[in-house]
């Protein structure tokens, strides 16, 4: 099968599944699990941030990273294409008590600098206190600007807010601009960085900050039900992850050109994207079903709506885009 539905279908190699099965453990809550504890040294390292967390999963993550910067009451600024906004279950308000504040996403998944800071609340007993400004790189598929990161943070410090990144695929923002991890997280308190995305790993994410954020977030992940025991076996996915996926990244996002390359091709398609490893394509409303119908017949999995996204990643080749673009062109030639 071909799965082009979201990098987060991946599955375990067996090299990975091997170096799970020999991972050193302890029990993560007491904080002794080796493994665990390894993994977030090189993540702080990596981002130059004071500690780690880990987390089993980017959403909780971010909604733990959220409640330590926010008090219940409190306000944040993201983007109304923020997964931390639209597909988060709403869990920043139903569990942190925080309002988020949407503003429109550009078409380059930038805020407008003068969107937000309107947007920031006067100290007024009428208005949720505005407290953070978080960002997502990268959303989309796309890749925030260093230059407008840099703008961003600086407007952020002036009005006295902390500043998150969703940084779930930060590693094919790294990847895709030859830019360090170090660099492109250096101007956040907190990050967030997902492994079962792009990096192949089955489940894990990490959050980084300042110390004193993340003794927050670590009350905030026991609060979320994230503190887990000997969960050294799934460290050790992500370690190897680490080790062994992140600079083959660069493959993914020249698969995604190659696919839009050759949808471009095709009549019946159009408004075709492509930004690292995310492919979008605008498909007549009419042909959405028979077309993943199609696709499904030549083992082909996708999720196929007026506005498609197609994602490529470790399990999809160059052969299979060859695949995949035969098989649309023999639809649409019908």
């Amino acid at each position: 099968m071909i799965d082009l539905r979201s990098d987060t279908v991946t599955r375990p190699s067996a090299a990975m599944r091997a170096a799970m099965m020999a991972a050193e453990v302890g029990d993560d809550v007491w904080g002794d699990d080796p493994t665990v504890n390894a993994l977030q040294a090189r993540m702080a390292a990596l981002t130059g941030k004071d500690a780690a967390l880990f987390f089993p999963s980017a959403t909780q993550a971010n909604l733990a990273a959220l409640m330590s910067h926010c008090q219940r009451g409190d306000e944040v600024i993201l983007g109304n294409d923020a997964h931390t906004f639209r597909h988060e279950a709403g869990g920043l308000a139903v569990l942190g008590g925080i309002l988020p504040q949407p503003i429109e996403n550009a078409a380059d998944g930038t805020l407008a600098l003068d969107r937000i800071a309107a947007e920031i609340k006067p100290d007024d007993p009428h208005f949720a206190r505005t407290r953070l400004l978080t960002l997502e790189n990268t959303i989309g598929g796309k890749i925030l600007p260093q230059e407008y990161v840099t703008a961003a943070a600086a407007l952020a410090r002036k009005h006295g807010l902390g500043l998150h990144l969703d940084g779930a695929r930060v590693f094919n923002a790294a990847v895709a601009q030859q830019r360090t991890l170090h660099e492109l997280c250096d101007p956040f308190d907190t990050v967030t960085i997902c492994f079962s995305k792009g990096l192949g790993a089955p489940i894990g994410a990490v959050l980084v900050g300042t110390h004193d954020l993340m003794g927050r977030a670590l009350r905030a992940r026991k609060i979320l039900g994230g503190a887990m025991r000997q969960s050294g076996l799934l460290a050790a996915a992500c370690i190897y992850a680490l080790d062994n996926n992140v600079d083959r990244l660069a493959e993914d996002h020249a698969n995604a050109a190659a696919l839009a390359a050759g949808l471009k091709q095709i009549p019946g398609l159009g408004n075709i994207t492509c930004a690292t490893n995310m492919v979008f394509a605008d498909i007549p409303a009419q042909s959405c079903a028979a077309l993943q119908e199609a696709l499904a017949a030549r083992g082909i999995i996708s999720a196929v709506s007026t506005r498609t996204r197609f994602v490529t990643h470790l399990d999809v080749t160059r052969a299979d885009i060859d695949t995949v673009v035969a098989a649309t062109r023999a639809f649409f030639s019908r």
